[in-house]
């Protein structure tokens, strides 16, 4: 991450898993300040800002009085070379009078397409601040919006049955394992997984997951959403 940044994470932030529907813990490396900093370019926040100086008639020298920031802070963040922190943000929110939701309201219009770079994945716990996790999850499709399945690739650790924790969602869920034995416990049954095997079934009903072979466990888990 370049030196001169305004984009403001701290060391640790939480983000939402739809695995699990728990708020979860992660740790920002610099390849994944960079990927959220993609992901926060889509809003065009610094042609926003642009609009709204241009229309308010407003200098960057002038603005930057009111904002208490420089006029050359105040470019950078127009021409999209940095992301304002919250705080910066509102300050500038507050001198043209709107609110946060202006940045944030629209996204650039695409196509949806998008592509998950094997280096900008992000892997989560199933769980914040848990010291054995029964699983690691990284999200497949990201960059993607609309979309109509949130696709993932899980690790599943070793653990006992007393260490799984069932969960539940709307919708579907496909799984397909790569490497290991996996078993999942569904409406009070249980069924085993090996490496090839797939699974199919309503995400709606409490089901949980845990690893059950010495060797690692890998599967693809892809959560089909409910039609409108």
């Amino acid at each position: 991450m370049p030196a001169a940044t305004e984009i403001g994470f701290s060391v640790t932030e939480n983000y939402g898993g739809n695995l699990g529907h728990d708020k979860i813990d992660c740790i920002v490396t610099e390849k994944s300040a960079e990927t959220i900093r993609r992901s926060l370019s889509s809003y065009e926040i610094g042609r926003k800002l642009r609009q709204l100086r241009l229309r308010k008639k407003i200098a960057l020298v002038d603005l930057g009085r009111h904002t208490g920031l420089s006029a050359s802070l105040l470019s950078q963040l127009e021409n999209g070379k940095l992301i304002p922190t919250l705080p910066t943000l509102a300050r500038i929110a507050m001198v043209f009078d709107v609110s946060l939701s202006h940045f944030f309201g629209e996204r650039k219009k695409k196509h949806m397409f998008g592509i998950t770079r094997q280096d900008e994945r992000i892997k989560f716990p199933d769980q914040p601040g848990s010291v054995r996790p029964s699983y690691f999850f990284e999200n497949l499709a990201f960059p993607a919006q609309d979309k109509a399945i949130q696709a993932y690739l899980a690790d599943f650790s070793k653990c006992s049955p007393e260490g799984v924790r069932p969960h539940f969602h709307e919708g579907s869920e496909f799984l397909y394992v790569f490497e290991g034995t996996l078993t999942i416990y569904y409406d009070e049954e249980e069924y085993v997984l090996k490496a090839g095997d797939s699974a199919y079934f309503d995400s709606s009903e409490p089901h949980s997951y845990r690893g059950t072979s010495r060797t690692p466990v890998r599967a693809l888990v892809v959560t089909i959403l409910p039609r409108p």
